[in-house]
C-alpha cells in the first residue's frame, strides 16, 4: 500500500499519467501505470495470457500477475508431450512473496516448454509476454479461446479486482 502511494505521488510529481497513451504503439495498452496488457492476446481470469500462432498457442503469466507476485525465484514446468485441461494446473511459479500454481487457459498437448526459465526465472518479471513465456500447446479444442478475455476486458477485470482489494 505504501509503495503504491509512493508510486502514485511520484508519478504525479513527474506528471506521468496512465491516461496519456498517444505515444504508445497500437499493439500496446496499459491497464495501470505499472502493468501492461497487450492487444492481440487472450487472457484468463487466473492471469495467464495466450498467443495464438497457427497450429500452436504460447502461454505465460501476465504482467499484472508477475507484478503482484514480486520477484520470481523458481519456476516449475511440465514435460513436453504431456497434456493439460482447460483450467488445470501445468506448473508453478515461486516468488519472494508466494508460490502460485499456473493454470492452462485452454486444453491441449504440450509441445514445448521454455527451459530458459529454469536457469533464469526472473525472465517472467523482465519480459512476461516475450522471453518469459512458459509453454506452447497444440490446442485440443481451439473454440476454448473464445471463452477468454480480450485486452480491454482483461484491463477492466484487473482494475475491478484491484479496486476490490
Amino acid at each position: 500500500m505504501a509503495l503504491r502511494m509512493w508510486a502514485s505521488s511520484t508519478a504525479n510529481a513527474l506528471r506521468i499519467s496512465c491516461a496519456s497513451k498517444a505515444h504508445l504503439s497500437p499493439a500496446f495498452s496499459l491497464s495501470r501505470c505499472f502493468s501492461s496488457v497487450l492487444d492481440g492476446l487472450k487472457y484468463a481470469s487466473s492471469h495467464e495470457w495466450v498467443k495464438h500462432e497457427g497450429p500452436v498457442v504460447t502461454i505465460g503469466i501476465t504482467d499484472h500477475a508477475q507484478d503482484h507476485l514480486g520477484e520470481v525465484v523458481f519456476v516449475e514446468l511440465p514435460e513436453p508431450g504431456g497434456s493439460v485441461s482447460q483450467g488445470g494446473s501445468f506448473g508453478a511459479v515461486e516468488s519472494v512473496k508466494a508460490t502460485s500454481d499456473v493454470n492452462s487457459p485452454i486444453s491441449g498437448e504440450i509441445v514445448e516448454v521454455n527451459s530458459k526459465l529454469v536457469e533464469s526465472p526472473g525472465l517472467i518479471n523482465k519480459s512476461p509476454y516475450e522471453d518469459g513465456w512458459m509453454i506452447k500447446l497444440k490446442p485440443g479444442n481451439p473454440s476454448e479461446l473464445e471463452s477468454l478475455m480480450g485486452s480491454k476486458e482483461y484491463t477492466k477485470f484487473c482494475e475491478e479486482e484491484d479496486a476490490a482489494h
